[in-house]
C-alpha cells in the first residue's frame, strides 16, 4: 500500500476535522434554490429534522412555509387504525406545523382511540377536536378522489346499533398552519344541576380572556363552534352575537358529539368539572408575531323557503322531559284561536303540488334582552327554527324550548330548488373573490393579493346526494372556483354561522334580523392570506 503523501494526510485530516462540526461538504454546498427545491418535496416529519441540520437550512425551513396552509384528507377504510395512518400520511405528506386538528368520524369509530392515536402523530402541544358526524366530506388520501359521504342515522334506535356500527366507518382529518394566530380548544362545561346560563357566560369570557392573553384584544378572528347531542345551542349563540364584534366569524355544527384535548394540558383537566356542552376552537391573533393576515370568510346557502301565513303564539306550553313546546297560535291579523290540526291543514294544503313530503320547520322571531354576567341587558332581535313534530285538536308540537306568548312564527320547508338557487348564490360570490385576486395578479401585485388557502364545510344531513340528485352539489361552490384548494367537512345536524362582515347569502326574513342556527342549509368557512408588503 503506497504511503500517505504530506498533502494528502493534511488534506485527509483537514476532511476530518470539519466533519465532526459541519454537515456533508456535498451538502451544504448546495445552493439556497436547490435546497429549496429539495425541502419543499419532503414529508412534514422529515422537513421538521432537516429544519435543525443547521441555521442555514433552518432559515430555508422556515422561508418553505412562512405562509398559512390546510391540509385535510378522507379515509373510508373500515379499520380504524389504517384509516387514521392514511389521512395522517396524507396530511403530513409535504412541510407543514400543525397548530390544530379536527378529526370527524363515523359512529362505527371509537372517537378516544382515534383521539390517542393523533396526538402521538401530531404532538401533545396542539389542539384537537374529534367530532361523531352523519357523514364527511373530503379528499380520499389514497384515490384524491373527492367525497361526499352520508351514512345511517347517528342517534339510531336499538334495531339500528349494529348497523351503524359496521356502516358508519370513516374518517376526515384537518390540520390547519397559522402563522400570526393562537389557536386553542375551551370548552363549555356545565356542573351538575346548574342552570344554563351561567355556564355559558363562563364559557364566553373563557374565550375573551384567552383571546386577550395572547392578542392583547378579547375578541378572536374566528371561532369554530361544536356542540353536544343534547345541548341546545341557541343560547349560545346568542351570547356570543352579543359578546363578539361582527367581524368575528362563528361557524360550526350543533351536535357534533365532541371529544376533544386542548393545546394546553392544564386545560384539559377542567371536564371533571361537569359536563362539557361544547368546544371551541379559537383563533386569535399572536401579538409576539405578524406575518401578514390571515382572515375568515363565511358563505351560506340556504335551503328552506317560507309558506303561508305568518302567526302570533298565543298559549305556550313547554315540555322539559323532551325538550319540546306545545303550542296554539292566531293568524296574524286575526283573532281565531288555531289548534295544531288546523294549521297543519293550511300548510299542508298549500304544499299538495310537492311530489316529496318536505320537512317543516317554524321560524320563530324572538326579542330577548341578552346579557353576559353582571352586565345590564340590551336588546336583541333574532330567528330560530324548530322543527314541526305534529299536530293535533289541541296543538302543534315542535321541538326545543325558549319559544314565548307573543312570538311571530311563519313556516319554512326543505326546498331543492331554492337550495340550488342558494348555491348559485355562493358559487357566483366566491367567483367574485377569485377574479378580484386575479385582478390584482394581473396588475403586478400578485405577491399581495389575498390568496384562499383552505376551507371548511358544514352541510344539513338531510342535504346531499339524494336531496340535489347529483353528487357533491355541497362542495361544488368550492370546488370550482378553488380547485386543488384543501377542504374538508361534515354532514351535521345543526349547520351554525352568525352574521358578520365577510357572510355571503343571507336566510329569508334575515334582514335585519339575525339567525345564528340552520336548517338545510350548508356553511362554508373560507381562510384567506394577505402578505405583508415585505416577507423575510
Amino acid at each position: 500500500m503506497a504511503e500517505d503523501t504530506p498533502s494528502s494526510s493534511s488534506a485527509r485530516s483537514t476532511t476530518k476535522g470539519k466533519s465532526s462540526t459541519e454537515p456533508n461538504i456535498g451538502i451544504s454546498l448546495l445552493n439556497d434554490d436547490l435546497l429549496h427545491n429539495i425541502l419543499t418535496r419532503l414529508p412534514a416529519l422529515t422537513f421538521a429534522s432537516a429544519s435543525c441540520v443547521s441555521k442555514s437550512w433552518n432559515s430555508v425551513c422556515n422561508r418553505i412555509i412562512s405562509r398559512p396552509k390546510l391540509s385535510s384528507a378522507l379515509s373510508l377504510n373500515p379499520t380504524l387504525r389504517v384509516a387514521v395512518n392514511e389521512v395522517i400520511n396524507k396530511v403530513l405528506s409535504e412541510p407543514i406545523r400543525p397548530y390544530f386538528a379536527i378529526a370527524n368520524v363515523g359512529c362505527g369509530f371509537e372517537p378516544s382511540k382515534i383521539l390517542r392515536l393523533i396526538k402521538r402523530k401530531l404532538g401533545l402541544n396542539i389542539p384537537v377536536i374529534v367530532t361523531v358526524n352523519n357523514g364527511i366530506i373530503g379528499r380520499d388520501a389514497l384515490t384524491n378522489e373527492f367525497k361526499e359521504v352520508k351514512w345511517g342515522a347517528l342517534f339510531s334506535g336499538t334495531g339500528d346499533e349494529e348497523y351503524a356500527r359496521h356502516v358508519n366507518e370513516g374518517i376526515v382529518l384537518t390540520i390547519g398552519y397559522l402563522p400570526g394566530l393562537k389557536v386553542e380548544a375551551i370548552p363549555l362545561i356545565r356542573p351538575p344541576q346548574t342552570p344554563q346560563e351561567p355556564s355559558v357566560d363562563s364559557f364566553v369570557m373563557d374565550i375573551k380572556e384567552y383571546s386577550a392573553s395572547v392578542s392583547g384584544r378579547p375578541f378572536p378572528v374566528g371561532i369554530i363552534l361544536f356542540g353536544e347531542a343534547s345541548s341546545d345551542m341557541k343560547l349560545v349563540l346568542e351570547k356570543l352575537d352579543y359578546a363578539m364584534p361582527i367581524d368575528t366569524v362563528i361557524v360550526g355544527d350543533e351536535r357534533g358529539c365532541s371529544l376533544f384535548r386542548c393545546g394546553n394540558d392544564s386545560r384539559t383537566v377542567c371536564g371533571s368539572r361537569g359536563y362539557i356542552e361544547a368546544v371551541a376552537l379559537v383563533f386569535a391573533q399572536d401579538r409576539n408575531r405578524s406575518s401578514g393576515n390571515i382572515r375568515f370568510h363565511a358563505a351560506f346557502s340556504n335551503g328552506v323557503s317560507p309558506v303561508g301565513s305568518r302567526y302570533k303564539a298565543a298559549s305556550v306550553r313547554t315540555n322539559y322531559t323532551d325538550c319540546s313546546t306545545w303550542l296554539t297560535a292566531k293568524r296574524e291579523g286575526h283573532q281565531e284561536l288555531l289548534d295544531g290540526q288546523s294549521i297543519l291543514h293550511d300548510i299542508n294544503t298549500l304544499l299538495e303540488n310537492h311530489i316529496d313530503s318536505p320537512e317543516l320547520y317554524i321560524g320563530v322571531t324572538k326579542h330577548r334582552k341578552v346579557s353576559i354576567g353582571a352586565e345590564r341587558p340590551r336588546p336583541r332581535t333574532c330567528i330560530a327554527y324548530h322543527g314541526v313534530v305534529g299536530g293535533d285538536e289541541e296543538y302543534l308540537y315542535v321541538d326545543g324550548m325558549g319559544i314565548k306568548t307573543g312570538d311571530i312564527f311563519r313556516f319554512y320547508h326543505s326546498d331543492p330548488s331554492f337550495a340550488l338557487a342558494s348555491l348559485t348564490e355562493v358559487r357566483d360570490a366566491l367567483n367574485k373573490m377569485k377574479l378580484e385576486r386575479n385582478s390584482r395578479s394581473l396588475e403586478g401585485d400578485g405577491d399581495k393579493a389575498t390568496n384562499v388557502f383552505g376551507g371548511l364545510i358544514f352541510a344539513c344531513y338531510g342535504r346531499g346526494e339524494s336531496f340535489f340528485e347529483r353528487p357533491n352539489a355541497d362542495s361544488s361552490p368550492f370546488l370550482e372556483n378553488f380547485p386543488g384548494v384543501p377542504l374538508g367537512g361534515i354532514f351535521c345536524g345543526g349547520e351554525m354561522v352568525r352574521p358578520c362582515t365577510t357572510k355571503i347569502g343571507l336566510c329569508p326574513d334575515e334582514k335585519p334580523i339575525s339567525c345564528f342556527l340552520h336548517v338545510y342549509s350548508t356553511v362554508y368557512l373560507m381562510m384567506s392570506y394577505d402578505p405583508p408588503s415585505v416577507e423575510y
